[in-house]
């Protein structure tokens, strides 16, 4: 039987792990999906080495920059990044060939590019972690700007109590990449000017879990259009399969 899997630590509920499982079960192929909750990436060879059926594994918070170390091939959009969330694992002779890719750019960038319009021309991206890196460079493929927000003061980046209504009048795109508002703190939000935005500024939120998290609500209210990262995470679904089977 062959395995897939993923690797993070810590692993509460994983959409990952129920979607494949459903899959294999209503398509009949002979599979499974495990979580791998390892506390540290120094692990991860003793994940191959003992589960030596494993075909393809996701990467999930903290691991998406470490792992690239691990990996022999990393694709060119991920090497960009700077992050890979999608391995696909090929034994050659006895040896394996761990192959790194990014499959949140594709899931994102697909989901949010029928919600941009001309007016949008830049975005605010909450966050710095692997998950923010694959969204500014989908933002910036489909011609923004970006600029990350960062609890810490770091080049480039602008901090939350810096965000005036002209921040998000100007970038008028604002997508959450952090788990503030995540399930079960479904009472937070990131800490912005909710009271300025309008009709035309876009809040994506990657959280899913709940489907209408806060920060989406008090967008909502103003206005804003607003989608969270369900659809980004079946999409991403789909690519990690076509890049663990070529299919």
């Amino acid at each position: 039987m062959d395995k897939y899997g993923l690797i993070g630590y810590p692993l509460g509920h994983s959409f990952s792990k129920n979607y494949f499982n459903e899959k294999f079960s209503n398509e009949g192929i002979d599979a499974e999906y495990i979580n791998f909750e390892i506390p540290t990436i120094e692990l991860l060879p003793e994940v191959l080495a003992s589960n030596p059926e494993l075909k393809g594994l996701n990467v999930t918070i903290p691991f998406k920059e470490k792992v690239i170390s691990y990996l022999d091939v990393v694709s060119r959009e991920a090497r960009e990044i700077g992050a890979v969330n999608c391995i696909r694992v090929e034994n050659k002779g006895g040896s394996l060939i761990l192959k790194g890719y990014n499959s949140d750019v594709i899931g994102f960038t697909k989901s949010i590019e029928p919600f941009i319009e001309r007016f949008h021309k830049k975005a605010l991206v909450l966050g710095t972690g692997g998950a923010s890196k694959a969204v500014a460079y989908g933002l910036k493929s489909l011609g923004l700007e970006v600029i990350p927000v960062s609890r810490y003061q770091r080049p480039g980046t602008i901090q939350y109590d810096k965000i005036t209504a002209e921040v998000v009048h100007e970038y008028n795109v604002i997508v959450n990449c952090t788990p503030v508002g995540m399930y079960p703190n479904i009472e937070n939000c990131p800490r912005l000017p909710y009271e300025s935005l309008t009709e035309r500024n876009l809040l994506y939120d990657l959280v899913y879990n709940p489907d209408q998290t806060l920060f989406m609500k008090k967008g909502e209210q103003m206005g804003a259009r607003v989608k969270n990262g369900l659809e980004m995470l079946l999409l991403q679904a789909f690519a990690n399969w076509k890049i663990w089977t070529n299919e």
